[in-house]
């Protein structure tokens, strides 16, 4: 996937106020609450300092004048142990209600950050699904999901937390700083000046992790791709006995993912190791400075401890600034790696375009097409007129899926590069929405969800009486099958339908686009699971059951296409051939080459007794 694209900060900034904005009250009262928490805990400190100060020596309290009003010194100081229950209680009522701050901060951090992100996945989860057809094909899936998970939940971090915590910080700093200033200006200036060169510290190390952080996600999303397709693909690793193989692969993607957090983890380390550095440092400053001006007279006993207090309660969040710092290094390679999905284009309709019934021939018109500039289909026109049924033939890579990805607009042509008509309406003036819903798809490997049979059939048209999805099944010939399992249709299929059968799955995706009622049916290859005699039995049930559809048929199996009105033949993305089964056989040609190398008496036999879908 690519890793090129970057969000401006101003795009950063706006992604993050967007999500934020249905969630601002759960944010301000968590800061409401932290802030508040802070005001608290500033308090303790003083309740010493009047303490030692004017309790336990004779020194008047420095104290605001509301608060003064309600001490009695005199009392306190005649009754020392009964002073010393009351600080130990209001230290206490202190604490308790810094915890009810801090409940009402999580509580709402907690609802805020929730929401936050849900609106985040949401939009990627939509957007997602609205992203072309090309866009799926070039990302892998195990790095989409990384995305959408991990990068998120790295996102959230950040801004619900980092960043409460940033503004719980500058507000911690701000309102300890200025009581330290109030008791002892020159010790303040002092005990402040460290925390502009812990930042600077902060800043430099922020951009040295930066594209390393960056190099380890890209890396992680490489490992999940790998998990996922391992898991995904268990059967075929199974079936080849590649599992050392496999094994190995992802030891050296896991090794090397590793390596990559090893060494971030050392550049923590060196980070919070001079980190302590320079706490201590400014911890011991403080301290000897602080002896020094009470044993000078300038500074009482308790409003020293205080301020020890006040300046220790300042070195850890200095120091987790760095940490912030970090964290926003990592948020910021997971925005623009989030970004990048969200700002991908969707596929859009243009202006013009309108929802329609499908009715009328489907028309090629000098269509010519390829991917990433390797040409798949070459000026290739046809027309399929409506009601009948239009069979493609043609080797592998000659471009049949091709023309179905174009007609369904999983592709879109160009200008120049022909155009597709239905009914004398160019396909790109009909909304894609429409356009789908009455075109059926069965592919060579269908796609089943992790739902029961009976709920796979149907998810084109939920709700409908399970009569009807029978029906389905049984024209589809998989009613016998489904019917022998022991849930029945409520037997859930698996991830990816690993319960059932390369032929099971492709009869129950036929069961399903027959249930989408679609005036166009398209089969790209699906009957190549199952054997001669049950492809017979199905195309001779569709055949009632498509009266009036237009049928196209993508197949390799000449006997599923013979009876077609007509026969397409692509040889390397070009028209070779095109005509009825008779027109075809009686001149040379691909189609008769194959034809004589597929045909057998068994094949012939089950002409005769079977239909034509």
């Amino acid at each position: 996937m690519e890793t090129e694209f970057q969000l401006s900060r101003q795009g950063k900034t706006e992604m993050i106020l967007r999500y934020l904005r249905k969630n601002l009250v759960f944010f301000a009262a968590a800061l409401f609450c932290a802030c508040l928490g802070m005001v608290f805990n500033a308090i303790t400190p003083q309740i010493i300092r009047v303490t030692v100060d004017s309790v336990l020596d004779t020194q008047e309290p420095q104290l605001p004048a509301w608060a003064a009003q309600w001490l009695d010194v005199e009392y306190l100081r005649a009754n020392p142990l009964q002073a010393l229950w009351l600080a130990a209680g209001a230290v206490v009522a202190a604490a308790l209600l810094r915890c009810v701050c801090t409940y009402g901060q999580r509580v709402s951090l907690s609802k805020g950050s929730e929401g936050f992100v849900k609106a985040i996945r949401d939009d990627l989860y939509r957007h997602i699904l609205h992203l072309d057809f090309a866009w799926h094909t070039a990302h892998s899936t195990g790095d989409i999901i990384q995305r959408c998970t991990s990068d998120v939940d790295v996102i959230r971090n950040f801004v619900c937390n980092q960043l409460v915590e940033v503004v719980r910080t500058v507000f911690l700093i701000l309102l300890y700083v200025g009581i330290m200033v109030s008791m002892n200006p020159r010790l303040a200036v002092v005990s402040v000046v460290f925390i502009p060169i812990v930042a600077l510290f902060s800043g430099v190390f922020y951009r040295k992790i930066s594209s390393r952080f960056q190099v380890a996600d890209e890396a992680e999303g490489e490992l999940t791709t790998a998990a996922q397709e391992n898991f995904t693909g268990v059967r075929v690793v199974r079936a080849f006995g590649r599992e050392q193989y496999e094994e190995e692969r992802f030891q050296q993607r896991n090794e090397r993912f590793s390596q990559l957090w090893i060494r971030l983890g050392r550049l923590m380390a060196v980070y919070w190791a001079t980190g302590n550095v320079l706490t201590a440092l400014q911890v011991m400053v403080v301290i000897l400075l602080g002896v020094a001006e009470t044993v000078n007279g300038n500074m009482s006993l308790g409003a020293f401890m205080a301020f020890v207090s006040y300046n220790q309660a300042l070195s850890w969040p200095v120091r987790t600034l760095g940490r912030v710092l970090s964290d926003m290094s990592k948020a910021g390679v997971s925005m623009d790696r989030v970004g990048y999905i969200l700002n991908a284009p969707e596929e859009e309709d243009v202006p013009e375009a309108k929802a329609q019934d499908l009715q009328g021939d489907i028309v090629f018109e000098h269509v010519t097409f390829g991917y990433q500039g390797q040409k798949v289909l070459d000026d290739v026109s046809f027309t399929i007129p409506a009601g009948s049924t239009f069979a493609i033939l043609g080797g592998t890579g000659s471009g049949k899926s091709t023309l179905v990805h174009l007609l369904d607009r999983l592709y879109d042509l160009k200008e120049g590069e022909g155009r597709i008509t239905i009914g004398g309406v160019d396909i790109r003036h009909i909304r894609r929405e429409s356009l789908r819903r009455q075109i059926g798809l069965v592919l060579q490997e269908p796609f089943l969800f992790s739902q029961t049979i009976g709920e796979n059939i149907a998810a084109t048209r939920p709700g409908v009486e399970e009569a009807e999805v029978r029906h389905a099944a049984m024209v589809a010939c998989v009613d016998e099958a489904i019917t022998e399992f022991q849930d029945g249709y409520d037997t859930v299929v698996g991830e990816r339908g690993v319960t059932l059968s390369g032929g099971q799955k492709q009869r129950v995706a036929i069961a399903r686009m027959l249930m989408q009622q679609a005036p166009v049916m398209v089969f790209d290859d699906s009957l190549s699971a199952v054997d001669a005699e049950t492809d017979a039995k199905i195309r001779a049930a569709l055949r009632h059951e498509m009266e009036g559809a237009t049928v196209i048929l993508i197949a390799h199996r000449v006997t599923t296409l013979m009876q077609a009105d007509q026969i397409l033949v692509l040889d390397e993305g070009r028209v070779a051939d095109m005509g009825t089964h008779s027109q075809l056989i009686a001149r040379p040609g691909i189609y008769r080459e194959i034809y004589d190398i597929q045909m057998s008496s068994d094949d012939r036999r089950l002409l005769e007794e079977g239909g034509m879908a």
